[in-house]
């Protein structure tokens, strides 16, 4: 049954939010734009991993997933639609990070306390998101009109996108804001990343809890916009809530790199409006025509480059930089780390595999002596404990040849051995 793959899925997100907080986040700590592109590296490759998953799933229609639409589908056409759902919900999460940004310098949140909102902000928007999914999923598949509705929605979205200019935040005017200032005194200062705390023997919130609610509510107001947009793509449940999950599990990290240059990207915008427009139209005309899920992938990946590449060129020829010296900087050390790292793992396997074939000459034919040693040397050009190890054979290598010998051999630095005085 398809319920043990949400049951499996679910714990897979479970454990690693349960790794991110509790063993690698404990301490509140200002994020570097190194991990920060660590982490969202991470997530963008643990999500492609999932969509190959995706594709044996619905491939080999494993516990019975794919036959919950309208027909069976394929692993392509499932891996497919995974994927243009992830970039279209990834596009969308943009705009977000600019709006959180915005709340961020609102209220003055330290550095150092904005990952820990992030990650409360972001299991809130995964329980948020999964009850509206489980909902337009049952009204879509009770009634089918319901994705004209959807459509419409987003194609209003777009419109009022385009003619918007700036994003406005009132924290006073949020009805959550207010409902806790009614029930919860608040403190005037932060109270390092605690959200309540006690204020004259009174139980009371500190700011950061109220950035907490501007967060969650934020979000809910970007899920209205998102979740049908991802219903355009694709009304299978399962692929609506996983592409969804990992586009908000990669928010986090994506934030602290492109807070302080995503306003830069001037043409991201009219990009995602023109992808919600196109999504819209689509859902609009869906019953009369059907449009391949190929040129749908087509058209987003399209238009999110030319609005990226464009913000560019423009940048340039005003001699804007949009990536700044640190975070040119940051990704120069990243790619020469990830070079290091992988010259040190292809010489552990070569200079293993040489090793372990020297060891089967031990038994086998052939010149083990030499294979061996041979293989040392490889390991040792990278790994400190390689040439220790070929050290010792090399004195052990020259006592024995004294032994044999009878005479003194030379010392391995090239110095020869002192005559004993008569």
């Amino acid at each position: 049954m398809t319920i043990w793959l949400w049951v499996g899925f679910l714990g897979l997100v479970l454990g690693l939010l349960a790794v991110d907080l509790g063993l690698l986040n404990r301490k509140a700590h200002v994020f570097s734009t190194r991990e920060a592109l660590a982490w969202t590296a991470f997530w963008i490759i643990l999500a492609l991993i999932f969509n190959v998953g995706v594709f044996y799933l619905y491939e080999h229609n494993i516990l019975g997933i794919g036959a919950t639409v309208g027909h069976p589908l394929t692993g392509g056409e499932a891996a497919l639609r995974f994927l243009t759902g992830y970039l279209v919900e990834k596009s969308l999460s943009l705009d977000n990070i600019f709006v959180i940004a915005m709340i961020f310098a609102y209220f003055q949140v330290p550095a150092m306390f904005q990952h820990r909102v992030l990650f409360w902000g972001i299991l809130g928007a995964l329980i948020l998101r999964g009850v509206m999914i489980a909902a337009g999923t049952a009204l879509i598949h009770r009634f089918e009109w319901v994705i004209h509705i959807f459509g419409g929605l987003l194609v209003v979205t777009a419109f009022k996108m385009l003619v918007q200019k700036q994003e406005k935040i009132e924290p006073d005017r949020n009805p959550l804001v207010r409902l806790a200032r009614r029930f919860y005194p608040v403190t005037a200062e932060f109270e390092g990343q605690r959200f309540f705390t006690r204020m004259n023997g009174r139980r009371a919130v500190t700011p950061l809890f109220l950035v907490l609610l501007v967060v969650e509510s934020t979000d809910v107001l970007f899920a209205i916009d998102s979740i049908p947009a991802i219903f355009g793509i694709t009304t299978d449940p399962f692929l609506v809530f996983t592409s969804n999950v990992f586009a908000i599990l990669g928010l986090r990290s994506l934030y602290f790199v492109l807070a302080s240059i995503i306003e830069k990207f001037r043409y991201l915008k009219l990009s995602i409006v023109v992808v919600l427009g196109y999504i819209g139209v689509k859902m609009l005309v869906s019953v009369y025509f059907k449009i391949d899920p190929l040129v749908s992938l087509a058209v987003v990946c399209g238009v999110l480059a030319v609005g990226m590449a464009a913000s560019i060129i423009v940048a340039r020829r005003r001699g804007e930089p949009i990536f700044g010296t640190a975070l040119t900087d940051e990704l120069s050390e990243m790619a020469l780390a990830t070079l290091r790292q992988v010259r040190r793992a292809f010489i552990l396997v070569v200079g293993s595999s040489v090793v372990l074939v020297g060891l089967a000459m031990v038994v086998l034919p052939g010149p083990a002596m030499v294979v061996i040693p041979a293989g040392i040397a490889i390991l040792a050009t990278e790994f400190v404990w390689a040439r220790r190890l070929l050290k010792k054979m090399k004195e052990k290598g020259l006592q024995l040849a004294q032994t044999v010998t009878g005479r003194p051999q030379p010392k391995g630095d090239g110095e020869s051995p002192t005559e004993p005085r008569k």
